[in-house]
């Protein structure tokens, strides 16, 4: 009898290695902890295996401050830190956009000077005194209208408005007129207050001695003279608009570059966006008991 019992308990004993005699296998021991994306073991017995930690696993990009303040120094500069592709749009767009504004602004350059050349030699040329650029507002005028007129009708320290109303001086004065007068043909009392803010209007507006031009006798001229005002303006314009361009690209690679920063800053702070895990059933030795 006891050799039988002594048989039964080495049977026993060789089922369950490890474990000496009498004593329950409850548990295995804990293993070293796998990376994640490999399989493990738990002590339920449970294979789990982590299917692509993150899908689509990139390299942070720097997240420092001063990549987006490179995109707006230079649009493309914030991508091209970040490694994304489409630095080079930005870079491509404003390249095109800076040559077309220096060629627009060249233009209108070349135009004006060519304007203001005409116009001194040809529409100032037979009238004396200095002939002073004016604004651009000056050759404007001398667009439209052949003649300036004189400054004042009659020589003296009291200035006496031009009426001829074809001539630019006298197109001033009749609209000082009509702003001030009740009746733009009757004049009011000249120490009146009508006549006084129209007579004001006039020479604030009205082109002196020094700024008389006219057309008269050269139509061709002024011809040419028009069309160049016209692509100067016109150049000006392009000019401005490839400007508004330049600022719009620096504005969007600046606001992509911070976006991009933040988002990959969240994606990296341990956000579940991108995450896939999977639990295989295999237990081997067996379930544990519930508890």
């Amino acid at each position: 009898m006891r050799i039988a019992r002594l048989l039964l308990l080495t049977a026993c004993g060789a089922a369950t290695p490890g474990a000496t005699l009498g004593q329950r296998v409850t548990s295995l021991p804990a293993g070293p902890r796998v990376p994640v994306g490999h399989a493990r073991v738990s002590p339920a017995g449970d294979l789990h295996g982590v299917v692509g930690a993150r899908a689509g696993t990139r390299a942070r990009g720097d997240s420092s401050w001063w990549v987006p303040l490179a995109s707006a120094l230079l649009p493309g500069t914030g991508q091209a830190l970040l490694r994304q592709d489409r630095f080079v749009a930005y870079l491509a767009a404003e390249a095109f956009a800076l040559f077309s504004y220096f060629n627009e602004d060249a233009e209108a350059t070349r135009e004006g000077n060519r304007s203001r050349s005409l116009a001194r030699d040809v529409a100032r040329a037979f009238f004396p005194g200095s002939r002073p650029a004016g604004s651009w507002a000056y050759y404007e005028a001398m667009e439209h209208y052949v003649e300036s007129g004189v400054f004042s009708r009659v020589p003296g320290s009291v200035v006496v408005p031009e009426v001829d109303e074809t001539t630019f001086n006298g197109a001033m004065w009749l609209l000082a007129r009509q702003t001030y007068w009740r009746d733009p043909r009757s004049e009011p009392p000249r120490d009146s207050e009508a006549y006084i803010s129209a007579y004001n209007f006039y020479i604030a507006r009205a082109y002196p001695a020094d700024f008389r031009w006219s057309w008269r006798n050269a139509q061709l001229e002024q011809d040419l003279f028009r069309t160049s005002i016209r692509h100067k303006n016109e150049a000006a314009r392009a000019a401005r608009t490839q400007l508004a361009l330049l600022a719009a690209n620096h504005l969007l690679s600046t606001v992509d570059a911070f976006v991009t920063l933040r988002l990959r800053g969240r994606d990296s702070s341990g956000g579940a966006s991108g995450s896939l895990v999977a639990t295989l059933p295999w237990a081997p030795f067996g379930r544990s008991p519930a508890r």
